[in-house]
């Protein structure tokens, strides 16, 4: 059950970002639509960047649950189980660490954005914490399923994730 409830908040977490990544195609056309139709597209530019940061951050919980992310296993494949599973334990352990820095830091920087009325420098002062908030939520999801993978792999699970194993099976029949 709390296994389909994370699985659902990384979907919809990527959704909101693949729902961004759309927006920056939208922006992008918007802007060239001032080409041909003669008017000024007022800071669309600004928006998309945006709106690609916030795809981003918004796809990493459900890039790493799919097992998307790069690893270089070189050198940790030729190692013995035993190693092997020190090494993973190590891993996200740092990985867990860094992913709960980022997440409390964009948090910060949410709150403080807000705190202090912070707003663009473009055309249309927009609150940067509304940009912000995206971000912060994507680092907030993300840090939830590196915990979640480090639990499992902490009880001697495998670094992969179960979902992600499903689909290779899948792919395999």
């Amino acid at each position: 059950m709390v296994r389909r409830l994370l699985d659902g908040l990384y979907l919809v977490s990527a959704m909101l970002g693949a729902i961004c990544f759309v927006a920056v195609f939208a922006w992008i056309l918007y802007q060239l639509g001032g080409q041909f139709f003669h008017y000024i597209p007022r800071s669309a530019d600004e928006f998309a960047g945006y709106c690609m940061a916030a795809s981003a951050f918004l796809a990493l919980a459900y890039t790493f649950n799919a097992n998307e992310h790069i690893r270089v296993t070189l050198l940790v494949d030729r190692l013995n189980h035993s190693l092997r599973h020190r090494i993973a334990c190590l891993a996200i352990f740092l990985a867990l660490m860094l992913s709960v820095y980022l997440a409390w830091h964009m948090s910060k920087l949410v709150w403080l954005s807000w705190q202090l009325d912070d707003r663009s420098a473009g055309l249309i002062a927009l609150p940067l914490w509304i940009p912000q908030l995206a971000m912060a939520f994507g680092t907030i999801v993300f840090a939830i399923a590196v915990l979640e993978r480090a639990v499992l792999v902490w009880a001697g699970g495998p670094m992969e994730s179960v979902s992600a194993q499903k689909e290779v099976l899948r792919a395999d029949r």
